[in-house]
């Protein structure tokens, strides 16, 4: 069973730094990279809240995990982030799905061999 990780970072630039930084750490692979315009955004110095989305063993998400959200930290970016250690089939697709690529969920196979 997959492990997912997630990094929340405010910026499209520091996701992008974020995710090769959670690539190049660990064997995990980047699922998506999301955005949400935050409510109070016309209060945000940065007003785009971007999500790393990352899936992989428990332990390379584990490190990827820890590789990206010191790089965020670095560039004082960071929000927050999670790791579920495991995903039940019936929600492993939420987390492929992303407002910046829709076209990607389409013929998206999950693990349990099922077309979405």
């Amino acid at each position: 069973m997959a492990a997912l990780g997630m990094i929340e970072v405010y910026g499209f630039a520091t996701s992008i730094v974020v995710a090769d930084a959670v690539a190049k750490a660990a064997d995990v692979e980047v699922v998506a990279i999301d955005r949400n315009k935050p409510a109070n955004a016309e209060q945000c110095e940065v007003p785009l809240v971007m999500v790393v989305k990352f899936e992989g063993s428990p332990a390379a998400v584990t490190a990827a995990h820890d590789a990206g959200v010191a790089e965020a930290k670095k560039r004082n970016l960071y929000i927050t982030s999670k790791i579920n250690s495991g995903l039940s089939p019936e929600v492993e697709w939420f987390a492929h799905l992303s407002a910046t690529g829709r076209d990607k969920l389409r013929n998206y196979t999950t693990a349990d061999g099922r077309k979405v």
